[in-house]
């Protein structure tokens, strides 16, 4: 596995922790506050480290690199967080989770367009895979969408886009940039909006839990965005969010390890993940390697 595999893994086992925990996060704080100083708070993070490694490369940043990172903080940082929690509050959350799990599918499009990435027959097949695991959870078909689902499914494609511009932005910056922009300007957005809408003052009624929660969270969501533009670097964008589908099966699991009721349509949907990102990310070597180990055992044999 290389580095960039291994790395991008890694956030997507880090995202099976967060949407285990989020979910308490959320219950005790407005969503829209816990979003702000949650990026907030890893903006400061970032902002810190870039400080002491990377202050020299920010001055010598080109006009067209900030607003490539001002970019990604607009669509992928702000956005799509605010309209994804107006949308979930208007649908059902497996549904709401359906429709952005299918995030992988407009990246690759997006890939194919604008990076010239190539979706081969093994991507197809195993992206086939990955979206049937989906389904399963489903009730039934969402055959008509509501206008929350409009609004996740609008989201969606922002942070598919945001994929696509960072995974461009990253052939000529660090990860940790292209993560502190996505975060610092983010959290200069979300702060405008929570300022135009008259919320920015609920801050100040927050409780040392509902703050403890926010730092919990935000400290995972440091992880997350320094092993994803890290990984990103050096994976293809359309390979690398079918990967973030592993983050699935370890909610699963984390569910299960918590006592709470796990039904076996979710263990058979998390097989059908992991079966479909090996699918995925088998390539034809490795194919032609298993052929030979077993010409070789049946030989011996």
């Amino acid at each position: 596995m290389s580095k960039g595999h291994f790395l991008v893994f890694s956030t997507a086992i880090i995202s099976g922790f967060a949407i285990f925990i989020n979910k308490f996060g959320v219950s005790v704080v407005n969503p829209y506050i816990y979003t702000f100083l949650r990026v907030l708070t890893v903006a400061i993070f970032l902002t810190s480290l870039l400080f002491f490694k990377d202050w020299q490369k920010l001055k010598q940043l080109t006009k067209k690199q900030w607003l490539l990172l001002i970019a990604i903080g607009l669509v992928g940082g702000s956005i799509p967080f605010l309209l994804f929690f107006k949308g979930l509050a208007q649908t059902t959350a497996a549904q709401g989770s359906f429709i952005h799990k299918t995030m992988f599918i407009w990246v690759a499009i997006l890939a194919t367009l604008f990076l010239k990435e190539k979706i081969d027959r093994k991507f197809l097949f195993g992206g086939l895979i990955l979206l049937i695991a989906n389904l399963i959870l489903l009730k039934k078909l969402p055959l008509n969408l509501n206008k929350g689902d409009l609004l996740i499914f609008l989201a969606t494609l922002l942070w598919a886009i945001e994929n696509t511009i960072s995974k461009y932005t990253l052939k000529n910056l660090e990860g940790r940039i292209v993560a502190w922009g996505r975060m610092f300007f983010g959290a200069i957005f979300v702060f405008l909006f929570l300022f135009s809408t008259n919320q920015i003052h609920l801050i100040i009624g927050l409780t040392l839990k509902q703050l403890g929660w926010v730092l919990i969270t935000a400290i995972i969501l440091f992880f997350y965005v320094m092993t994803w533009y890290n990984g990103l670097k050096f994976v293809p964008v359309s390979q690398a969010t079918a990967i973030l589908l592993f983050g699935s099966p370890i909610t699963t699991f984390l569910n299960l390890v918590s006592g709470d009721k796990v039904s076996p349509k979710e263990f058979f949907s998390a097989i059908l993940i992991i079966l479909g990102i090996l699918i995925i990310l088998f390539t034809k070597e490795t194919f032609e390697k298993i052929k030979k180990l077993k010409k070789l055992i049946y030989v011996r044999i």
